[in-house]
């Protein structure tokens, strides 16, 4: 065989399958039938966060999507072919599909393979709604190659992706209207987060649309209008769907090499991110219910060295994994939710108008939420083991690493009351969080999970 590891697809994951396993000295190829970068790179967290912080620079719709097309262009270049041929990978622009258990065909020719990555990613879902297709929305594939502003777009989806799309539309002059089916925006994050985030929302001009449906599309000429289940109709100049991504997981022919998917087409996987085939490993969003570029990256050069060992030891921890939704005001979270949290565990919480940095930068809004749970043998001393956080801040993505490292490290709590911070940093209100596990701290102290604040 010419290879030791086979990566197909060539996203976050495949690149960090690939480039893991060449620093461990494999002969490895890459087949991708896409350009190298993938979704993050393209239609993902590189276009939006650009659009983002273009739009709150007040830039014009014109100048704004010209920044992005021309950030995506500068990230691509370091992530092309040509580069990743540069570092030893064996770069195969084609498509893979397996013959047999252990044979590809790649656009016509076979190629064995002893070990495989399948790091092929996701795509928007589009839900089966009468009137609702492919051809006539936009998805986060489509969004950042508009060449008009619309004056009226409707998203359907209040998650991450939809709040962001919201808020930079909404700075750039569009009339923007969220229609989520959930009770709030953002269901999966603290209640107290999506309240925030709403009022946030609002007050850029957002028509919020909660614990509302939509049942039916008609498209004329130039309008789009949704019918809702109260019946009520909602007129749009472009209408954009984010309401999950489907994973890439078809016409791979994985039935063949034995490689199992769920009712929803995802591969399955174990911590280890073996496959229910033995010599087929998968990464990324194809198998994961994380969908990050970091969860891509990290699951895939864990594939990568679990399929190049004797022994697949290698773990994938998802409770340790940071989600940061990137509006204004950040929502970043760790871990558990409250309503996670088992009993005994306790809830350490900070409003950010108590927070002298938030009071000078004249933005209050926002809390830091802390969960400490007993550890085994010496209960809450010490601040017990910390199993999540949230915090809803302007730079609350940054504030969130010195949690992530201290659940990583199964650091005490009180690492996280003790260490000094530099005033007036952001990150001091972890600490001040952190040091209501030991009393009072500002007139307030860590409760119950099962109190009331």
């Amino acid at each position: 065989m010419d290879h030791d590891l086979i990566v197909i697809g060539g996203g976050a994951a495949g690149l960090g399958a690939a480039r893991a396993a060449r620093r461990r000295g494999a002969r490895v190829a890459l087949i991708s039938d896409a350009p190298l970068g993938g979704d993050c790179t393209f239609s993902g967290c590189v276009p939006s966060k650009t659009l983002l912080n273009a739009a709150r620079q007040g830039l014009s719709f014109s100048a704004a999507m010209t920044r992005v097309s021309d950030v995506i262009d500068s990230i691509a270049r370091t992530e092309s072919a040509a580069v990743v041929r540069a570092e030893g990978v064996d770069v195969i622009a084609a498509r893979a599909r397996f013959t047999d258990a252990t044979t590809l065909d790649v656009d016509g020719a076979r190629v064995r393979a002893r070990r495989v990555v399948l790091a092929t990613g996701a795509g928007p879902l589009v839900p089966a709604i009468p009137g609702l297709d492919r051809g006539s929305v936009l998805t986060n594939e489509d969004i950042f190659k508009l060449k008009n502003l619309p004056r009226r777009l409707g998203i359907v989806g209040g998650g991450p992706i939809g709040v962001e799309i919201a808020e930079a539309f909404a700075r750039l002059g569009s009339q923007v209207t969220v229609v989520e089916a959930a009770a709030r925006l953002l269901p999966r994050e603290e209640p107290e987060a999506s309240e925030v985030i709403a009022d946030y929302l609002s007050q850029l001009g957002v028509r919020l649309l909660s614990a509302t449906s939509c049942v039916a599309v008609h498209h004329g000429a130039s309008t789009t209008t949704l019918t809702l289940a109260t019946g009520a109709a909602l007129e749009c100049d472009a209408l954009v769907v984010a309401v999950g991504r489907s994973p890439s997981s078809g016409d791979l022919g994985l039935e063949v090499a034995s490689v199992a998917r769920d009712e929803r087409g995802f591969v399955t996987v174990g911590a280890n991110l073996r496959t229910s085939a033995r010599h087929v490993f998968a990464a990324g969003d194809v198998s994961q219910a994380l969908q990050f570029t970091h969860v891509a990256d990290e699951t895939g050069r864990l594939a990568a060295a679990n399929a190049l060992s004797r022994v697949a030891w290698r773990r994938f921890h998802p409770e340790w994994i940071p989600m940061v939704t990137y509006t204004g005001l950040e929502v970043a979270r760790v871990g558990v939710r409250e309503a996670e949290a088992p009993r005994g565990a306790r809830v350490a919480y900070l409003p950010m108008s108590e927070f002298d940095r938030a009071v000078m930068s004249g933005e209050e809004r926002g809390f830091v939420k802390i969960i400490a749970g007993p550890r085994r043998l010496s209960g809450h001393l010490a601040g017990g083991q910390i199993l999540g956080a949230t915090i809803v801040a302007p730079r609350a993505g940054e504030m969130l690493a010195e949690v992530v490292l201290a659940m990583r490290t199964g650091l005490y709590g009180a690492r996280l009351a003790t260490a000094t911070h530099a005033y007036p940093t952001w990150s001091m209100a972890v600490q001040m969080t952190a040091a209501q596990f030991f009393g009072e701290f500002g007139g307030r102290r860590a409760r119950q999970v099962d109190s009331r604040e």
